[in-house]
């Protein structure tokens, strides 16, 4: 049962990446990557690695994650010219 939630959980690592580099939308693509880095924390949870997966919960997806959309923000959301 547990080989079937992580095989789950990587699916969806997958499938978040997938997504991130395919949506137009930088704004969509970088919660798509936030999230893709949400499961990997879950996967390094339930591979019994909470101390790898608190890290990577904090600084993959929540303190990279904003400071990506903060930067995104800031220059306009990807829009050219000034």
């Amino acid at each position: 049962m547990l080989e079937l939630l992580i095989i789950l959980v990587c699916a969806s690592i997958l499938v978040s990446g997938i997504l991130a580099i395919a949506l137009p939308n930088l704004l969509a693509a970088m919660v798509s990557g936030g999230l893709a880095s949400l499961f990997a924390a879950v996967s390094f949870l339930l591979l019994a690695a909470p101390d790898v997966a608190m890290a990577e919960a904090a600084i993959g997806s929540g303190l990279a994650t904003f400071i990506f959309l903060y930067a995104i923000r800031k220059t306009g959301s990807g829009k050219e010219g000034p």
